[in-house]
């Protein structure tokens, strides 16, 4: 990675964690128009290190979810539910 990249997604990082502290789902938009104000290159990379962190942390949470789920009804004995995108049709399983 180079300086920008460290440095605009040091930044997202940090944004995150104020945004969920603040409860301010608008905090990255704001600290993008500050950046993008200097920097328009800067302000697309960290807008891109947001996205991909934030929708990291979607998928991470459906994958928990989902193996949570599994592990329960193996206990049980239940028939082990199939990982469903959501959002997605079940007609190609």
């Amino acid at each position: 990675m180079s300086v920008v990249d460290d440095l605009a997604d040091k930044l997202a990082r940090d944004t995150i964690k104020a945004m969920d502290v603040l409860g301010d789902e608008n905090l990255p938009d704001q600290v993008a128009a500050v950046l993008g104000a200097s920097s328009p290159s800067s302000e697309e990379i960290f807008r891109a290190a947001v996205r991909i962190r934030l929708a990291e942390r979607r998928a991470r949470g459906f994958l928990n979810d989902h193996v949570q789920k599994a592990l329960e009804a193996k206990k049980r004995g239940d028939a082990v539910p199939q990982a469903i995108a959501p959002g997605s049709d079940n007609e190609n399983l």
